[in-house]
């Protein structure tokens, strides 16, 4: 089974864009992957199309080889958005292979480890304050945070990961806190009392709605440097937290202030490769390494998850996408030894579930793992018609607190 065509698709996905890969074989066989050009990666597609003719005619089951083809040609300029758009490709070509051989990717990972996956509502609160058009309803004070805590407990999950707010001082209109993307421009990253007090707030109102069995993530991204981190810490040392996720290009910086805190820290989502793992790795810097399978390719993936495995770190996968991507996580999910938690957005666009053929099934906070052959899902192409792509959208152009 040799690779036809390759061609890339997009729709829109509320403040952003879904882009989809669409890899096309001699026998007829579609193999799909979803990759991202809206969190701070623009031309993902162009590489594609760049790569595309080094692609056609070669044996889709020779993944490796063709994931190692690509990475000489490319060695010059490795990394960034071409090892994305590598990662993205690997991921059309497992499912293919699984489809050709009748059986879900996870098989080709080594078996199923675990039929239900735990996830955690991801951007719990943040939807709907920051893109409150798109995520519904909106949350306009500190009871509707409340409510929302309550909602994720009422429907069954048991997690879920909030971000950074500043609130008025009644407790009302909610603006988010992102200085590590530019909202508001502030590059010395800095970490004051107001922040503080807004971040216990946040958390708390959560925790009240959510009710002591809930576990609470906070994510703090890059929004900080290792002074800010610190103080963040200590001003939430005695609060209930599952972890701290932090984002730093620094391993040493990150040991540092893992060794300070009094929660579990995560880290690593935003690396390429496993040589960009190891350095964390071997500082021990953090207590889980998130890993973005999408980016990185579900079979580069499981080598990272091993190298994890073998410094005693658990890993847990980087997924805020569409619901193709879900599934590609739920297969590294499920066939990974060590994980500890799986991410997934709950808040969606109305339109969703027209654009794709299958949605994630969860029951009790857990996704239960399909035995359909590939991913288990693809994009419905009739929907991506009806919701044709935006031109200007995600991080790159949208300044919204």
């Amino acid at each position: 089974m040799k690779v036809k065509n390759v061609e890339t698709l997009s729709c829109d996905a509320g403040w952003r864009n879904y882009h989809f890969v669409k890899l096309t074989t001699d026998t007829g066989i579609v193999g799909w992957s979803e990759f991202d050009e809206g969190f701070g990666a623009p031309g993902v597609g162009a590489v594609i199309q760049r790569l595309t003719p080094r692609l056609i005619g070669q044996e889709v089951s020779e993944h490796e080889r063709i994931y190692t083809e690509l990475y000489t040609i490319t060695r010059p300029a490795a990394g960034g958005v071409v090892a994305l758009a590598m990662g993205a490709i690997e991921n059309a070509l497992l499912d293919a292979k699984a489809k050709g051989l009748g059986v879900p990717v996870y098989e080709l990972l080594g078996g199923r480890i675990r039929d239900r996956i735990r996830v955690y509502w991801s951007h719990c609160a943040t939807w709907r304050i920051l893109m409150s058009h798109v995520y519904k309803p909106a949350i306009t004070d500190l009871d509707g945070t409340k409510a929302l805590g309550r909602e994720v407990r009422e429907k069954g999950f048991t997690a879920l990961k909030t971000n950074l707010f500043l609130y008025d001082a009644d407790g009302r209109n909610p603006k988010s806190w992102r200085p590590g993307f530019g909202v508001p421009f502030e590059p010395g990253l800095n970490v004051e009392r107001n922040l503080l007090r807004n971040i216990v707030m946040h958390l708390e109102a959560l925790r009240e709605g959510a009710g002591p069995d809930v576990d609470i993530l906070l994510d703090l991204n890059f929004n900080a440097k290792t002074e800010g981190y610190l103080k963040i810490l200590r001003a939430i040392a005695d609060l209930d937290i599952f972890w701290v996720e932090i984002d730093t290009f620094n391993p040493q910086a990150l040991g540092y202030i893992r060794s300070h805190s009094p929660h579990p820290i995560s880290s690593c989502e935003t690396l390429l490769g496993l040589g960009e793992f190891l350095p964390y790795f071997r500082e021990q810097a953090m207590d889980v390494a998130i890993i973005d399978t999408p980016w990185n390719g579900v079979w580069q993936s499981m080598k990272i998850a091993a190298a994890a495995d073998a410094h005693e770190v658990n890993v847990a996968p980087h997924n805020f996408y569409g619901h193709l991507c879900t599934m590609m996580n739920a297969h590294f999910c499920a066939a990974v030894p060590n994980l500890r938690i799986m991410e997934t957005d709950i808040d969606r666009p109305e339109w969703d579930h027209e654009l794709f053929t299958h949605l994630p099934e969860f029951v009790d906070g857990h996704l239960v793992m399909p035995d359909r052959p590939g991913w288990g899902t693809e994009p419905n192409e009739e929907g991506l018609r009806r919701h044709p792509p935006q031109e200007s959208v995600g991080l790159l152009t949208r300044r919204k607190s």
